[in-house]
């Protein structure tokens, strides 16, 4: 499963690829959701890119995102906090969360 809920805490499970051409949800890779993202691996700014498109996609301030592990990996664990929206839902309706 690519994420888990515990309390108020989703640990989800990512793939990331960086440097595409739009920041969009892809599906799903394996064990993980795989998210392909605009910015490039320099810097810290695919992970910065990242956490801003997670935040905007369970409508919750960018503080409340964490990246737990994976800084410097394509495979990483995120932790979202105080979300009310479901994980699913980024599988279900991927077209609302694309980001150029």
């Amino acid at each position: 499963m690519w994420y888990r809920c515990e309390g108020d805490v989703i640990t989800l499970v990512l793939y990331v690829q960086p440097g595409a051409k739009r920041t969009e949800v892809i599906g799903l890779h394996g064990d993980a959701l795989k998210i392909r993202l605009a910015a490039p691996p320099i810097e810290g700014r695919a992970n910065e890119a990242l956490l801003r498109f997670i935040a905007a996609s369970f409508n919750v301030p960018l503080r409340n995102v964490e990246l737990k592990q994976g800084a410097l990996s394509r495979h990483k664990v995120v932790l979202v906090n105080s979300s009310t929206l479901e994980p699913e839902s980024l599988l279900n309706s991927t077209s609302l969360f694309k980001m150029k």
